[in-house]
């Protein structure tokens, strides 16, 4: 695949996959009262309902890409609104505050049921939903192999949600005062909106 595509690809996954979302809270959530093995179980159900998610959207996708090339603009024009949407909402977010459960820190725990909740997190959350039916299809080249291709872009982004999760578990776990500061959520905020905002309008540019 084309690879100055790849790299624009990687760029809008990252920066998707570190917002703040349910699955980022729960890895916030299992390091602070667990450790780190209960946030890699919560990482590894949580990419594997990514891979599920990606591959029912791929196969709708590479349906649709073989009828219409008039979709890949609708495509891309949702694409690029929702990354102003989650740019736009993360500037006004004003949930500096992390609600956590009431359980004592450091508490037993059972891996099935660490697993199970992430998972489900994974599966019912809109964020990785959408990007997979409304951008991921941009980055597709129609003239190679879309299974490869699906792999490979699929892949990236189970390894930098893997990535991700265990870094904020590790956070929490490690830094648990300075992490949860409302100064420090704010200026993440703030930085990562402007960001998905410039994203969705270089993505109006982007050649399909």
């Amino acid at each position: 695949m084309n690879t100055n595509l790849y790299l624009a690809y990687l760029t809008i996954a990252f920066f998707t996959i570190i917002s703040p979302g349910a699955a980022i809270l729960l890895a916030i959530n299992n390091g602070l009262y667990y450790d780190l093995k209960a946030v890699f179980l919560q990482a590894l159900a949580n990419i594997i309902g990514l891979f599920i998610l990606s591959l029912i959207a791929m196969i709708g996708i590479s349906a649709v890409l073989l009828i219409s090339s008039k979709f890949l603009f609708i495509l891309k024009t949702i694409g690029a609104l929702y990354l102003m949407y989650l740019g736009l909402k993360q500037i006004l977010n004003k949930n500096t505050k992390i609600f956590l459960e009431k359980d004592n820190l450091y508490n037993a725990y059972k891996k099935v049921q660490v697993f199970r909740k992430g998972f489900l997190i994974a599966i019912t959350n809109p964020k990785p939903i959408l990007f997979f039916s409304a951008i991921f299809p941009l980055f597709l080249d129609k003239s190679k192999g879309m299974v490869l291709q699906f792999f490979i872009m699929t892949f990236s982004f189970m390894l930098i949600s893997l990535c991700s999760l265990m870094m904020y578990g590790f956070l929490a776990k490690t830094a648990r005062t300075w992490f949860l500061k409302e100064s420090t959520l704010k200026l993440f905020y703030k930085i990562s909106g402007f960001l998905f905002i410039l994203m969705g309008i270089a993505m109006l540019y982007l050649k399909v």
